[in-house]
């Protein structure tokens, strides 16, 4: 689990500095093992998966597709185009391909924004103004997790 949200600045090189909260947010035995970068399915964000997480997100994918059917065959072309492998450097900065950065529009600042198992990775003004209204947020979250059952209902 990644928390928090840190804007990031890309230097002349496309290299970014990796925030250091979500660097100490890293399980030590992972810190120095590639991640993998790609588009999201949803937004115009990239995702960031250390590669523990990267490998039990395409085992889930391997139980539920059959690479011999033509739809699952086109889902996951689809699903892996955009994906890099990355690792940090000495300084821990990123090099993400600039093919991604353009995807999302990026210009001089990111926002890596915790998830669950994953960071994603937002172009500054596109992630501002994704933010839902106050009584936006409190609808979905009723309508997502409300309703006659959930952990205090003891009936």
């Amino acid at each position: 689990m990644f928390v928090g949200e840190y804007i990031a600045k890309l230097d002349n090189k496309g290299r970014i500095i990796f925030p250091a909260p979500l660097k100490r947010q890293i399980p030590e035995e992972e810190i120095n093992h590639a991640f993998v970068v790609k588009r999201d399915i949803y937004e115009k964000c990239l995702l960031l998966y250390p590669i523990s997480e990267w490998q039990y997100q395409t085992a889930i994918l391997k139980k539920k597709l059959n690479p011999f059917n033509k739809k699952h065959a086109e889902f996951l072309r689809e699903y892996y185009r955009g994906t890099a492998e990355i690792i940090f450097d000495g300084s821990f900065r990123l090099l993400i391909p600039k093919r991604l950065l353009e995807y999302i529009n990026a210009e001089k600042e990111l926002v890596f924004a915790g998830q669950e198992g994953k960071i994603e990775i937002w172009a500054k003004d596109v992630y501002e103004s994704k933010q839902s209204a106050h009584d936006d947020f409190a609808n979905l979250a009723n309508e997502i997790l409300g309703g006659d059952f959930g952990f205090y209902n003891n009936e």
